[in-house]
């Protein structure tokens, strides 16, 4: 096994890729007329990516990247990040 991934940065890219990873197996799975067998992998893919996104949203956001991202929430979350935006825009 590989070193422990610890650069923030690299942790919300990975992420972000989670979520694109879901929307773009969502859209395949939906879009595209495929056998069963590999719309069922899409399926899988989609629910998989999709559940380690949630993760990172309210477990690796809040315990590696900023300890003040606890949040109750996707609107509570979004709400917390457009805020520190604003406070680091000033």
């Amino acid at each position: 096994m590989g070193p422990d991934l610890t650069d923030k940065r690299w942790i919300v890219v990975k992420g972000i890729l989670f979520a694109f990873l879901a929307l773009l197996a969502g859209a395949l799975q939906l879009l595209a007329d495929l056998p069963i067998w590999q719309e069922a992998a899409l399926l899988f893919t989609c629910v998989w990516a999709s559940c380690r996104f949630y993760y990172f949203l309210f477990h690796c956001l809040q315990a590696y990247v900023d300890a003040d991202l606890k949040s109750a929430g996707v609107v509570d979350l979004l709400g917390k990040l457009r805020r520190k935006r604003r406070k680091r825009a000033r």
